[in-house]
């Protein structure tokens, strides 16, 4: 009885240790909301949108009022005043400048228009990273690939070595075969290494994405497969809505039109109210004050060009990036229509691969391995039928690493 309840409690414990220290199985879906939410390069843009923000507060403030205190037609000392209102006053003055309100309005639309380029500028370095996120992960999952294909070549290649190791005694192999087949199995196990320390590096980089500790380990959701499907309503007028760049260049144009609105309002008078109150020196004379109400005259010819020269310039400047966008949203739209029929050309090329020739000559390495086995064969037929498994398996891998390279880069253009 007591045997029995120390394997259940030693059960109890196994268990208990698998799931609390298990590692994390990390989908790709689960990578991007991690990214999205905690990658510092995204969040910095947050505060950069807040401080455009709370520009836009102080947008129609005024200029700080002047004031002042000193005398007023005092004589210098030593002059001789020939009567007592000759003897000057004191005098304080304030002044303050009035800002013409649609200047105001005005600077307050191009100012609260920065935090909206900000934003899409965030959403141009997302799609940057959900792209690198992407990238990585697949180049995981092709890594896990070769490195479970090399795992299953190193295994038949050491039962190889040890078959010819067996029958060399007997003179049924040489001893070449031997060292073969043990080179061999050398070079699988560097191979392995390599695989490897690729699978580690890149998830220390998935993990500074995530901002996550970099030596953090998972797993991978070895179900994820990427499937392409052309998208069948792709133009310009869908690249203009979904492309996080053309938004932004957008909104960088409607940016400059506000601002050439606000520099034609520069063409409209800003005022100022000036109070001086005068206290006479002499007994007998009364108190005085001034009070004065200016306004500017932008129109006048010597300060008018300052404003219609940066209007022109701007007006040109806003033409040069509508040209820019639409050469931009031309090639794009050329460079994915282009993709999609690689793409689709590809994925025929990997399900030959799935179906029928890595199955062929999977089939064609079992049938030398049997013969050997009976003694119908000999090592150097298997050791190249493995080499053959493996060369084919390597040019699967590289063209699934590529398929998914421009599936990426796909999803990165049409931002999905």
């Amino acid at each position: 009885m007591m045997y029995i309840i120390r394997n259940f409690i030693l059960l109890v414990l196994l268990l208990g240790s698998t799931i609390t220290y298990g590692q994390e199985v990390l989908t790709l879906t689960k990578v991007l909301q991690e990214i999205n939410a905690n990658n510092p390069t995204l969040k910095a843009f947050d505060n950069q949108v807040k401080s455009q923000d709370a520009k836009v507060e102080g947008a129609g403030s005024w200029m700080a009022p002047m004031v002042g205190a000193g005398t007023f037609m005092t004589p210098y000392p030593g002059s001789r005043v020939m009567d007592e209102a000759d003897k000057g006053a004191w005098m304080l003055s304030a002044e303050q400048d009035i800002p013409n309100p649609a200047k105001i309005k005005a600077k307050a639309k191009y100012l609260a228009a920065q935090s909206s380029i900000t934003r899409a500028e965030q959403a141009v370095q997302a799609n940057q990273l959900r792209a690198r996120a992407k990238q990585l992960y697949y180049e995981l999952l092709v890594a896990s690939k070769k490195n479970a294909f090399q795992l299953e070549n190193q295994t038949i290649m050491g039962t190889m070595k040890k078959l010819a190791e067996i029958r060399y005694p007997f003179n049924q192999g040489s001893l070449s075969q031997v060292f073969k087949a043990e080179g061999r199995l050398h070079e699988s196990a560097n191979m392995i290494l390599m695989t490897e320390s690729d699978i580690r590096s890149k998830k220390i980089a998935l993990n500074a994405l995530m901002y996550r500790p970099v030596n953090s380990d998972f797993t991978l959701d070895t179900t994820q497969k990427a499937t392409f499907t052309p998208l069948a309503e792709l133009d310009t007028s869908y690249l203009a809505t979904n492309r996080s760049d053309i938004q932004q260049m957008d909104r960088s144009i409607r940016a400059m039109e506000l601002n050439i609105n606000q520099m034609r309002k520069e063409a409209k008078p800003d005022f100022r109210i000036r109070l001086e109150h005068m206290s006479p020196r002499a007994e007998m004379m009364p108190n005085q004050y001034t009070l004065m109400g200016m306004i500017s005259i932008p129109i006048a010819p010597w300060s008018s060009k300052m404003y219609k020269s940066e209007i022109k310039s701007m007006n040109f400047e806003r033409e040069a990036m509508r040209q820019q966008k639409e050469g931009m949203l031309s090639e794009m739209l050329g460079m994915t229509k282009s993709m999609e029929t690689e793409l689709l050309n590809m994925q025929i090329q990997l399900k030959n691969y799935e179906t029928k020739i890595l199955p062929a000559l999977d089939k064609n390495l079992k049938v030398s391995m049997l013969s050997y086995q009976e003694n119908k064969g000999d090592v150097n037929t298997v050791i190249d039928g493995w080499e053959a498994v493996n060369m084919s398996q390597m040019n699967y891998l590289d063209a699934l690493q590529k398929f998914y390279q421009m599936i990426v880069e796909y999803e990165k253009n049409i931002e999905r």
